[in-house]
């Protein structure tokens, strides 16, 4: 296997890379339910709330530092009880699916998340991604549930799938 490296992604080194693989996503797959590429100030916000968040965006690099595939996690819902879940996603650059990246990114998210002390993830998958499906219940990810046709893009109907981890922390969660 190739030498990769994981890193912390930042707006100034990473924004660019990771809005060409948003835009990939966007234009030739269901990975992202999306219609139109995003504008590259569009990352200046993406940014700034997993900073307000406290949410990491970890990124694999090959030895060049090119980024190869990315990762992060957020806010599931706006409620205070939901403060111990939080919604992943991850993706891989075009040219690099199938190497083991994703797994590495999600394996660095499940790690940050504990540490976080958080409680449990939550991956929204097009229910027809067998790859990311494969990915998540190799790492212990359990379908928790299917909300047919709730997606529409590339003139079908899509159902999504939602994938749960729970994890053993927080160790004494509180209300409030």
């Amino acid at each position: 296997m190739d030498p990769f490296e994981i890193v912390r992604c930042s707006h100034e080194r990473h924004a660019g890379a990771i809005l060409d693989i948003f835009n990939e996503a966007i234009a030739h797959s269901t990975a992202l339910y999306d219609y139109k590429p995003r504008e590259p100030q569009s990352m200046v916000g993406w940014f700034e709330a997993k900073q307000r968040g406290g949410f990491p965006v970890i990124g694999v690099e090959d030895a060049a530092g090119t980024l190869l595939a990315f990762g992060s996690y957020g806010t599931f819902r706006a409620w205070p009880a939901y403060k111990y879940t939080v919604e992943h996603s991850v993706y891989v650059h075009k040219d690099h699916r199938g190497r083991g990246l994703g797994r590495l990114v999600m394996q660095r998210l499940i790690e940050a998340a504990r540490e976080q002390g958080l409680h449990a993830m939550i991956g929204g998958i097009d229910a027809a991604n067998a790859g990311s499906i494969a990915l998540h219940a190799g790492l212990g990810f359990r379908h928790v549930g299917t909300l047919p046709q709730v997606g529409f893009k590339f003139g079908r109907w899509l159902d999504l799938a939602f994938y749960q981890l729970l994890l053993d922390t927080p160790a004494s969660p509180v209300d409030g």
